[in-house]
């Protein structure tokens, strides 16, 4: 098995974390929180939390458009929308309210382990205050 790392990541835009080998203090407020509470839930044997709120028009620091990655045992035999809902009932109170957007992609170690691919982040199509 290959170990996992943040430098071999397919994610895009900013890494923010990863289990294992968290990076105290990266990112702001809020993806320091998601990833708190995304571990203390569902004890993942790996996260990743992305911060793309800069490619969706944002002031910057915005903070409101995440992607995040999360292996974790506690998804075993949970159909992929179960799992979900696991990853937003950790983050009621940010959906509710900063968040505005949150990609998912939930994962059991084994799958992981068989297919470390992520899929790109989905395009903006909200219309970014930068285009002409």
């Amino acid at each position: 098995a290959t170990p996992l790392s943040c430098s071999a990541s397919p994610m895009r835009g900013p890494l923010l974390a990863a289990a294992g080998g968290a990076m105290p203090g990266a990112g702001g407020a809020l993806a320091r929180t998601i990833r708190a509470k995304l571990t203390a839930a569902l004890q993942p044997t790996y996260l990743e939390v992305r911060d793309d709120s800069s490619r969706h028009g944002g002031p910057p620091g915005a903070e409101t458009h995440f992607g995040v990655l999360v292996v974790s045992g506690r998804f075993a035999g949970l159909p992929l929308l179960q799992r979900h809902r696991l990853v937003h009932e950790a983050l009621r109170a940010e959906l509710a309210g900063p968040l505005h957007a949150l990609q998912v992609t939930a994962r059991t170690p084994e799958q992981w382990q068989s297919d470390p691919r992520v899929p790109p982040a989905p395009p903006c199509l909200g219309g970014s205050k930068r285009d002409p």
